[in-house]
């Protein structure tokens, strides 16, 4: 496939919001997460991703503290008006302890997180802002409502919740319009399509789907996080990709190779197509967000939205999800399928 096909575009939240590449590009890796980065190959990589089309850019103040915003800010001040930049606020890394996470959706908190993002970004306004995790002493209700103060006051554009059940987005949409779901959805994790997925679709917002890589194990990168990454990459601390966990899903990407070796392409865009094409299946508008800090992986994964699978190669990746071991994080109450 083509590497220097420009991807097709899809409207954010509905036919009346801007139009974005039908991928985006999650920008964590670049500075926070997995391990050392090339800062100028990631520059380098948000430039050609540009150029493919991509145009939603995915960041969040947890990442690095604050670190990823102040990294784009340069790439969003150069292209402020072809890009849209999405931020988050509401999850944060314990200073003392890396491997865990603090939420807060306080008001107050919120207020001043919103200012703090837009001084990094070096933006005036935010284009869509995600509640990054929900705290669960506050009523949804709540922080969507403090949420669309920051719309009234012109500092943020469009609205959007991250790893909320279905009735959370309903209660949510009953205070504001929630223009975009962000949730894990891939080969692996497809607990979401039991509550959320049809939540979506009910609501016309679009699923903004992170790691649709499997957090690059669907594409045979690594066998097993403790064996084969970083001593600083967080993937060490997730219970799937290590110990036996990881050597039984590594036979579950049998089939996503057998579909690659026979179309010619790489596992990865196998698993982009996938995901891809759960918007005909669900009738929800989606837009995969991979992460990668690479020109030549961008290129390989916006290639994958040329890639139509057949209703026989989906049946034969239909069964991998029920059968993964280990779930996605190890504390699985701060997710959308820990509630629902």
């Amino acid at each position: 496939m083509s590497t220097d096909h420009r991807i097709p575009t899809t409207r954010l939240g509905g036919p009346t919001g801007p139009e974005v590449g039908v991928q985006g590009l999650g920008c964590m890796g670049m500075s926070f997460a997995y391990g050392p980065t090339d800062a100028a190959e990631a520059r380098a990589t948000l430039e050609r991703a540009l150029e493919l089309g991509v145009t939603m850019y995915d960041t969040a103040d947890a990442y690095g503290a604050g670190e990823n915003e102040t990294f784009l800010a340069p790439f969003v001040a150069a292209h402020r008006d072809e890009i849209t930049i999405a931020t988050k606020f509401g999850l944060a890394v314990d200073p003392e302890d890396n491997t865990k996470r603090i939420i807060d959706n306080d008001p107050a908190y919120i207020r001043q997180c919103v200012d703090d993002s837009l001084r990094r970004l070096g933006v005036d306004v935010i284009d869509l802002y995600y509640m990054h995790r929900r705290a669960l002493h506050v009523p949804v209700e709540e922080t969507v409502g403090v949420m669309a103060e920051l719309v009234a006051a012109g500092k943020v554009k469009q609205l959007g919740l991250s790893e909320v059940t279905g009735g959370e987005l309903r209660a949510a949409q009953a205070v504001h319009p929630i223009a975009a779901v962000q949730s894990e959805w891939s080969l692996f994790s497809r607990d979401i399509e039991a509550g959320v997925v049809p939540a979506v679709a009910e609501s016309g917002a679009t699923l903004v789907a992170y790691s649709p890589l499997g957090r690059g194990f669907l594409t045979g990168a690594f066998a097993s996080a403790e064996k084969d990454l970083d001593a600083t990459d967080f993937r060490r601390h997730q219970p799937r990709f290590n110990g036996a966990n990881a050597e039984a899903n590594g036979a579950l990407l049998d089939p996503v190779r057998e579909v690659a070796r026979t179309r010619g392409v790489t596992l990865g865009q196998v698993a982009l197509a996938w995901v891809q094409q759960q918007a005909q299946v669900h009738g929800v508008g989606v837009v995969p967000i991979p992460g990668t800090r690479r020109r030549t992986r961008v290129e390989e994964n916006t290639a994958a939205t040329q890639l139509v699978l057949s209703a026989s190669e989906l049946a034969l990746l239909e069964p991998i999800a029920e059968r993964v071991a280990g779930p996605r994080y190890a504390d699985m109450t701060f997710t959308s399928a820990g509630r629902e």
